[in-house]
């Protein structure tokens, strides 16, 4: 497991030496990502479902991550009232997701394989739903513009969701103990084995270790607050949850994830000029995670 874990590490850090080497730049992950979101990504989503049997009582995973996503916005809000409008809409926007698809998906992959996945994937949707339709109308709201939202919109965005609409469908065949034809699972698996590197150096990519030091107080408030209640609730939840431990794993883990890079492309949709700040915080929530993960894989795995 250790060694499955240093070998995440490195290729995270070969994608940060690929950048500064100047053989990918950090704008090059933009295609990176579109690859991942909506071809690597939704087949090894295929090929889990396929293999798995879902569990009744996952069908609660997404429900308990909306739940904490109203819980988290709602703290939010109060505890960064006083600060100035775009700040508090850039932080609203960030603290109800989590980077599961990029972040978790190679990381689960690695420590539990095909049984993980199925786990993340049902908190993953539960995450984008609350990113969404959660961070993106407090994003709206707070934004100099104001809230211009219209619900056939935000369902518009959800159905452009790939990785969101392979979910549903692949936990519907599931269900209805509907196998795909083995020339599409092998087709998928074969796509597959790619999201996990892709996934990795993408993250390496984007670390960006610069400061705005004049955004040293939020970033650190956001960071004790963002983190301090993922492990409040994830603790209460794993010790008090009678479900399985994968179940309970999931939640413990899953609300101390990085926070989801969707809200950079709200922050520029939206006219936000803090766009700087959501990518900085992005990058310190990833090295955050990598290390909460690693300490995770070598004290209780």
């Amino acid at each position: 497991m250790n060694q499955a874990f240093i070998n995440i590490l490195l290729i995270i850090c070969l994608g940060y030496l690929l950048k500064r080497i100047n053989i990918l730049k950090e704008k090059d992950g933009a295609v990176i990502s579109k690859i991942i979101f909506n071809i690597t990504l939704p087949a090894l989503v295929i090929v889990t479902f396929n293999s798995v049997k879902i569990e009744p009582s996952l069908i609660l995973l997404p429900v308990i991550v909306i739940i904490f996503g109203l819980i988290s916005a709602f703290l939010t809000f109060f505890v960064f009232k006083k600060e100035e409008k775009e700040l508090k809409g850039t932080l609203l926007m960030l603290a109800p997701g989590a980077n599961v698809g990029l972040f978790a998906y190679p990381i689960v992959h690695a420590m539990w394989g095909t049984e993980g996945l199925m786990y993340f994937g049902m908190f993953d949707v539960g995450t984008a739903i609350v990113i969404w339709v959660i961070g993106y109308i407090l994003g709206s709201y707070f934004s100099e513009e104001g809230l211009t939202l219209k619900p056939v919109a935000i369902l518009k965005k959800l159905g452009n969701s790939i990785p969101l609409m392979t979910y549903i469908v692949a936990s519907i065949l599931n269900y209805s103990h509907i196998q795909l034809p083995s020339t599409i699972i092998d087709v998928a698996t074969t796509i597959s084995k790619a999201n996990m590197p892709l996934s990795l150096l993408l993250l390496g990519l984007y670390l960006n270790f610069t400061f705005d030091k004049k955004y040293f107080r939020p970033i650190m408030k956001f960071l004790t607050f963002r983190y301090g209640l993922g492990l409040l609730f994830g603790l209460a939840l794993y010790f008090f949850l009678p479900f399985d431990q994968m179940f309970r794993y999931t939640l413990l883990i899953g609300l101390l994830l990085p926070v989801g890079m969707t809200a950079l492309v709200f922050g520029i949709e939206l006219k936000y000029r803090t766009t700087h700040l959501i990518a900085m915080i992005a990058n310190i929530t990833i090295l955050i995670s990598i290390v909460i993960l690693y300490v995770f894989a070598i004290f209780i795995l």
